[in-house]
Parts: structure tokens; sequence; C-alpha cells
């Protein structure tokens, strides 16, 4: 606390990312980060960027990846905004779409824990609506009056998905409402609302190349919708900042749409090893709700989940646990190269 800060930064309290070991040989399955690599041609694209041209800008409206990623979904690049990452996406979406004094933006009580942040930032009045007993979304919570509706599809951290016909009936229940589908992780199971976008003008669907196009660490996301919830989010972009993405991150994103091939060989890779190890820890006792994420969720019916995470670190195996008291006996588990779930297994069959 200091007397030069704005009045308002003592009340914020600060998104918690998943912890970013700084340790050599650690089985890393806490962040949900991708296991392989990213497409070669998104690797020769970027490291094309590196010349002289970086001196210059980058184009301000990334033209060629909005055009890119237009193509990809069959919509209109002007139905395309783009940002450093999702959560940079999420955040002038909150800014843009959400502040309507006297209602409350609505979210499940286990989601994405930026949300909340994000309503203290901008000051949005929010309301948790509780899942059900099997960490499901029920569309009837959805219809009382409200700022907007925002959830993750597949949910984070429980990795379950809403069927689109679902969704479909959400936004139907609330037309005058904005409905954001935050996609992160939905190209390992789900069906994208994208294919909703021109059916209805409330609907804004966010995704990441962080996850199932093993970019992370370049910072690319975007958010497809109606071209009037698209002009609001680049006012607050022009207003924060004009040059969101580098010319490398641009170059990088375009070639990774570019290669379809390798983007659904580590998909289903992903998805793959996800049954599998689902499947093993169902062996063991555990409960593994469905997932349709690169992550599982999962709890022991015998064996706290602090302990079993802490046990898991001491083996060199990382996991998320999360304290909040309704999920505080899960562990949030990343899917990762079969040699890193067969460590997990082995450093957990001691423990149950």
């Amino acid at each position: 606390m200091s007397k030069f800060w704005s009045p308002f930064v003592n009340e914020l309290v600060p998104y918690i990312p998943g912890e970013q070991p700084k340790l050599a040989k650690l089985v890393k399955l806490n962040t949900n980060e991708n296991p392989y690599g990213p497409s070669p041609k998104a690797l020769a694209a970027m490291q094309g960027e590196l010349n002289d041209n970086l001196r210059l800008y980058p184009d301000p409206n990334a033209d060629r990846l909005k055009q890119t990623i237009a193509d990809y979904h069959g919509v209109r690049p002007s139905q395309v905004f783009v940002g450093n990452g999702s959560d940079e996406v999420l955040a002038h979406a909150f800014h843009a779409l959400f502040q309507h004094e006297g209602r409350p933006l609505l979210f499940p009580d286990v989601t994405y824990s930026f949300y909340p942040v994000y309503c203290g930032l901008y000051r949005v009045a929010f309301e948790a609506v509780p899942l059900d007993e099997q960490f499901q979304i029920r569309i009837e919570d959805y219809t009382k009056p409200n700022a907007g509706i925002i959830f993750p599809n597949p949910n984070a951290p429980t990795g379950c998905l809403l069927p689109l016909e679902a969704i479909e009936r959400l936004l139907k229940a609330n037309p005058d409402s904005v409905v954001l589908v935050d996609e992160a992780y939905v190209d390992f199971g789900g069906e994208t609302a994208i294919s909703l976008v021109n059916r209805y003008p409330n609907l804004l669907v966010a995704q990441t190349l962080s996850k199932s196009r093993s970019l992370a660490g370049l910072r690319v996301g975007f958010a497809v919708g109606h071209e009037d919830l698209i002009e609001a989010l680049e006012r607050v972009k022009n207003s924060f900042n004009s040059y969101p993405l580098d010319r490398v991150a641009q170059a990088g994103a375009i070639a990774a749409f570019e290669d379809e091939a390798y983007f659904q060989q580590t998909c289903q890779a992903v998805i793959a090893s996800r049954e599998k190890l689902v499947g093993e820890l169902r062996g063991m006792g555990f409960e593994v709700l469905p997932s349709a994420a690169n992550f599982i969720f999962a709890r022991h019916p015998r064996h706290d989940a602090a302990e079993l995470a802490a046990g898991l670190r001491e083996e060199g195996v990382i996991v998320r646990h999360f304290k909040q008291a309704r999920i505080a006996q899960f562990l949030r588990i990343s899917i990762g190269t079969e040699e890193q779930n067969q460590a997990l297994l082995d450093a957990l069959r001691p423990r149950i």
C-alpha cells in the first residue's frame, strides 16, 4: 500500500497464475500447456520475421491474421478481434461490454478465476451462479436480469462441456445481454459456438492459440462475433494499446492456422492421452469428471487432494490444487506426453 496509489488499487485482488517452477527436470502438469511443440511451419514463419523489419511497427490492425482467422471459421474479417492472448481479449470485453449499472454479470461459481479479478478492475458487479452437483451449468439459472454472461466451454477447472444446443438456448433466453463463450480448450473435444455468431448478435466467442496451437509463449488470442461487438472491443483496444500484436506473433499465428494437419495430429494425440489417463486413474479409485479439455479434474475418496499434490511435488510432478471450498478435494491435471503421464501414475500409485 502506498500513498501514491489510486484509491481503488487497494481493493484489487490480482489473479494468481499457475506456478512456473524454475527447477529443472520437473514433470509440469499444472498450467494446461500443450505437451507438443508449435507447428514447424509456425516456427519457420516466426524465424523469418527476425530481420531488420523489427525496427518498424507491426500492422496495428493485424489484417492478414484477421483474414486468416475469418477464412478458417467462415466469417468476415470485420467479425474478428485479436489481442495478446485471450486474457487481454477478455479484459477488453469486460471493459467494453459488461459495465452496466444495476445489473450483475453472471458466471459459474466454479470457473476461471480471472473473471472476478476483471470485475474488480473494471467495477463490474457480478453474481457467481452455482453449478449443479455434477458441476454442470443449468441454463435455467441464467434467465434472471443481467449485464451479461460469461463462461468457459469446456469449463475450467472442471473440463465439463456445455453442448452447442444448450448455448443456443442460453442465447435465446438472453437476447438483450452479451453472452461470451470462452473457448480456450474447445479444440480438445468440443464444438465451437462460432457457427452461431451470424444468428445471434449478442454472442461473442473468445479463443486462444496458447493451448491447441501450442503457442502459450507467443500470446495470441482472438474473438469472433457481430461487427457491433467487435467495434466495441476495437474502440477500447485503440484507447489502450493500438499495437498489441508484434510482427513475430502475427506471422507465427498465421502459419499455425495454415498448418491444419499438424494441429489435428497434436489435438488427437492429447485427446488419446487424456482418455488413457482417465482410465488409469479411475482404475486407481479416482473420480474423474468428464473432460473435453487438455486437462482432467479428479479426486480420490480416501486421500486428501492437498496432501496428494504435496506428495507428487516431492517426486518432481507438479499438478494444480485449488483451495476453493467446493473443489478443495480435486486436482487439476494437465495432459502431458505419454512419458509425463506415466511419471504421474508412477508417483501416485505408492500413495493410493
